[in-house]
């Protein structure tokens, strides 16, 4: 049976819950943002933390950030919409780390820095890679090069990181970001029917408004929020680190909005 909470922080089996300790975990885009919080929670709950961004400084800076707090990181700056090089790479850190355990595809973007909302009428094909490449591509490439791995030990955990307008069409001109993200969250459907019986689960967190969005947007969305505040990237990752734990075993294929309640549809 899996362990079951008393209340008071302490698993029914008397150790603590939502540890990770003698885990391995491997998170994509984890140089800023949403990406370091949960790199350095899962560190604080005792897993090897594998820092991945496109940026070495970035990944260096994390990691750096989690060894001053005595945890244990390692970076690794590579392109996850490069097959060969997430192969090629994520076979070396398995095998120098003992395996990856926990792979949180966090990795992602609208598009780029420039990017402004358009419909899609209006799109240039040339322009739909932006959006699927590192949403839709860098998913598949970083699962299929760990979830082997985790299928052969019989213990694995795979948390993808969506968002809002995958689950909804709520806001419009993100039309290809939307079906990226929707993409991810439907891939990580089948993979946990295709993995529970190995003791891998796949879930997905669609994400609402953060507050990495500025002004003037800022004030007037959070007014729409009813828990009245924006993301945080410790709101993602206490989702993300109980997906990711023992005591979530029994929850896979699941797809939790992570937005304040906004919108509450």
């Amino acid at each position: 049976m899996g362990r079951a909470s008393d209340g008071t922080g302490v698993s029914m089996s008397g150790g603590p819950i939502f540890r990770l300790d003698g885990k391995v975990a491997f998170i994509s885009g984890a140089g800023s943002g949403m990406g370091a919080g949960i790199a350095s929670m899962m560190a604080r709950q005792g897993a090897r933390v594998i820092v991945n961004d496109l940026v070495p400084e970035r990944a260096e800076e994390t990691t750096a950030s989690i060894l001053r707090e005595d945890g244990q990181a390692v970076a690794a700056a590579f392109d996850i919409t490069s097959l060969t090089a997430v192969r090629d790479t994520c076979e070396k850190l398995a095998r120098d780390n003992g395996g990856i355990d926990i792979l949180v595809n966090n990795a992602g973007n609208a598009g780029g820095s420039q990017f402004v909302p358009t419909p899609f009428a209006d799109m240039r094909p040339e322009d739909w890679d932006a959006f699927l490449s590192v949403n839709m591509r860098g998913v598949l490439n970083c699962t299929h090069a760990l979830l082997p791995g985790m299928r052969d030990r019989g213990w694995g955990r795979i948390v993808t990181i969506s968002s809002d307008a995958g689950r909804i069409a709520a806001v419009p001109g993100v039309s290809v970001y939307g079906a990226a993200k929707a993409g991810a969250a439907h891939f990580m459907r089948h993979i946990a029917l295709e993995t529970a019986e190995y003791g891998v689960t796949a879930n997905t967190l669609c994400l609402g408004h953060l507050n990495t969005i500025g002004e003037p947007y800022a004030s007037e969305i959070v007014r729409q929020i009813p828990c009245g505040r924006l993301g945080t990237p410790e709101d993602v990752a206490s989702a993300a680190l109980f997906l990711a734990s023992q005591e979530a075993s029994w929850i896979t294929g699941a797809t939790l909005a992570v937005n304040g309640g906004y919108p509450a549809i």
